[in-house]
């Protein structure tokens, strides 16, 4: 099913053309959520009666003619990584103390407010961003809309299934180790990771110090550019934010001259989903459609980023985590205790050569982006795999997400097809640091001559309903 209405930015159109209120919008988001949040797991806490009054707002300040931008009077979810006045932040963990961030938002969730986000809720992800789900803590299992026996993805499960499944236009997510961008291709949406530091990340939970980043789920490209312009800039809390802000580039689908670095080395393993060749190589010729030119490459040092994100990663996650893991190693997810015990058994000087190793594959990709402009590679080479048999330490070889968290630079995810058994394929399009004009006009190009983002799950409108009164 396709509905473009589902878009922020197409949305934000008809709300200034008088076709529908955020009211309105807003009433139908928590019937959704009501309707199917029971199966989907999407929600660890609800606004519903708040966020009624901000719609209210939103559509008297549009009546009264001030306009705060495209995100002013859109429902939106907020990953519960992120502190919010209005509730308590969890982690989706027992271990996080609830008076954590109390009474206090985020950066990023004041810019949100500012820019007249309507926030419907806290949305679910996997334990401090990280591991898989346990169905015996008492935490919603999020569950993919394309097929609920399927995972979402992690870590920011939740934000990407209620942005898939009609909740909410469009979420916070954050990614350590992709994030966002496993969520958003498992579930058939976009997602944007942006360059290190570009967002502040101060005010959300930490999984890796030096490696994570807040950025937009939604429907579209054009719908993470918006996001973006409400979220980037440099904040006085996060030493690692940067004097920058981001103002959406000119979309007129034209790439005439763009060259895009095309990857397969290493993307398609042996399990790949059979579909997932087919899939890349038609991408890859709707950008030369638009104009641009491929060119082959490879990554530099791709195993090696994939092991020194190992590496800092869970190092990082076990000097946060350290004190509590040794005091309640019970209460924590068993793939958050054994990913982030992981940590103990590297040294000092294996993190400080892993950063090392790290600035030499910065230095690297940096001279291949004077000779590409945008890279262009699988998201994962699998769908989303089935909950009942999910096992991380299979699943994580598949996910070609890591190598960009710990280069720094920013990359975008955007539906480009599907398997056999229906499951949406995604695209990444990575850039150069602060190189997010580039792969979001790339992006949005693409998705102007091809309609994966727009498709909705056919249960969404028929079928998982009658699932959740089960």
């Amino acid at each position: 099913m396709i509905d473009e209405t589902r878009t922020l930015t197409g949305t934000a159109r008809a709300l200034r053309n008088g076709e529908v209120t955020s009211t309105g919008l807003t009433e139908a988001a928590i019937a959704t959520a009501d309707r199917l949040d029971g199966l989907l797991g999407v929600y660890l806490t609800r606004f519903d009666e708040l966020a009624m009054q901000a719609a209210e707002r939103a559509d008297r300040e549009l009546a009264a003619g001030l306009d705060r931008g495209p995100l002013q009077g859109i429902p939106f979810g907020v990953k519960d990584m992120a502190a919010m006045a209005e509730g308590p932040t969890t982690a989706q963990s027992l271990i996080l103390e609830r008076s954590w961030g109390a009474a206090k938002d985020a950066p990023v969730v004041t810019r949100l407010k500012a820019a007249g986000a309507v926030i419907t809720g806290k949305t679910s992800l996997m334990e401090f961003g990280c591991g898989t789900p346990d169905e015996t803590k008492p935490f919603p299992v999020p569950r993919n809309p394309w097929r609920p026996e399927h995972w979402a993805g992690g870590s920011s499960s939740g934000t990407a299934a209620g942005v898939a499944s009609g909740m909410f236009a469009a979420g916070l997510g954050s990614d350590t180790g992709g994030s966002i961008r496993m969520p958003a291709a498992f579930c058939g949406v976009t997602g944007l990771m942006p360059t290190f530091g570009l967002v502040p990340k101060s005010g959300c939970v930490p999984m890796g110090f030096s490696l994570d980043r807040v950025g937009p789920l939604a429907r579209s490209a054009r719908d993470c550019a918006a996001v973006l312009e409400a979220l980037a800039g440099w904040h006085a809390s996060d030493p690692d934010s940067v004097h920058a802000g981001f103002t959406a580039p000119g979309f007129d689908g034209d790439l005439t001259g763009l060259r895009v670095g095309v990857v397969w080395e290493g993307h398609f393993p042996p399990d790949a989903d059979p579909a997932l060749a087919s899939a890349f190589e038609a991408a890859v010729a709707e950008f030369t459609a638009l104009g641009a030119t491929p060119v082959e490459v490879s990554l530099p040092y791709r195993r090696e980023m994939d092991t020194a994100l190992f590496v800092i990663s869970t190092s990082e996650a076990l000097a946060y985590h350290r004190h509590e893991l040794s005091r309640r190693w019970q209460d924590f997810f068993p793939a958050t205790r054994g990913l982030v015990a992981t940590g103990a058994l590297f040294s000092g000087a294996d993190y400080v050569q892993a950063q090392r190793v790290r600035r030499v594959a910065q230095d690297a990709l940096a001279k291949l982006f004077t000779e590409v402009d945008v890279i262009a590679c699988p998201t994962a080479s699998v769908g989303a795999p089935a909950l009942a048999t999910l096992d991380h330490r299979q699943l994580y070889p598949l996910l070609n997400t890591p190598y960009w968290n710990s280069v720094g630079c920013p990359v975008l995810a955007v539906p480009m097809g599907f398997t056999g058994d229906g499951l949406p394929l995604s695209l990444q399009l990575a850039g150069p640091a602060f190189g997010e004009a580039s792969i979001l006009r790339a992006g949005d190009a693409f998705q102007r001559r091809t309609d994966w983002h727009l498709r909705t799950p056919a249960g969404i409108d028929a079928g998982i309903d009658a699932e959740v009164s089960r």
